[in-house]
């Protein structure tokens, strides 16, 4: 496995701990991986784009009730779980990211303090790499 891809892995193991502050921005950290690590063209409305877009906005609580939101329409809609992209298709990711998991790292470890600005660091640079190609969030914080 990539350096990388350890990283993520330990990554994933705190924040399915569920423990502040790691668990809570589990949903913003596969989100930012995956777009930096993507392999293929994504939709410019993908659901990752979207969901970052949704936290740097209003933060974690914006977040939570935008996916309580699609939730709710979506079990009455009975359809997929997630809304399905319909975009133009941009490239792959950038060749270079100002903060990646890396940085969020710091020594390996992960550590507590500073972590959630380490995070929406790591979020910040995710969305300004891939540009203003990016949709919009249409989030509005709808209650459902």
């Amino acid at each position: 496995m990539d350096p990388d891809g350890e990283l993520f892995e330990r990554l994933l193991a705190l924040d399915h701990s569920r423990r502040e502050p790691w668990g809570p921005l589990h949903g913003v950290v596969v989100a930012c991986h995956r777009l930096q690590t993507a392999t293929a063209p994504l939709p410019a409305d993908d659901q990752l784009f979207v969901q970052l877009r949704v936290y740097l906005d209003g933060g974690l609580p914006a977040v939570s009730r935008y996916w309580a939101a699609a939730r709710a329409r979506n079990s009455r809609r009975g359809g997929a779980p997630f809304p399905v992209p319909t975009g133009p298709l941009l490239d792959g990711p950038p060749a270079r990211f100002a903060v990646t998991i890396r940085d969020v790292a710091v020594d390996g470890t992960f550590p507590a303090d500073g972590h959630a600005e380490r995070v929406h660091g790591w979020a910040v640079a995710t969305l300004a790499a891939w540009g203003a190609r990016t949709a919009p969030a249409e989030h509005s914080d709808q209650r459902e």
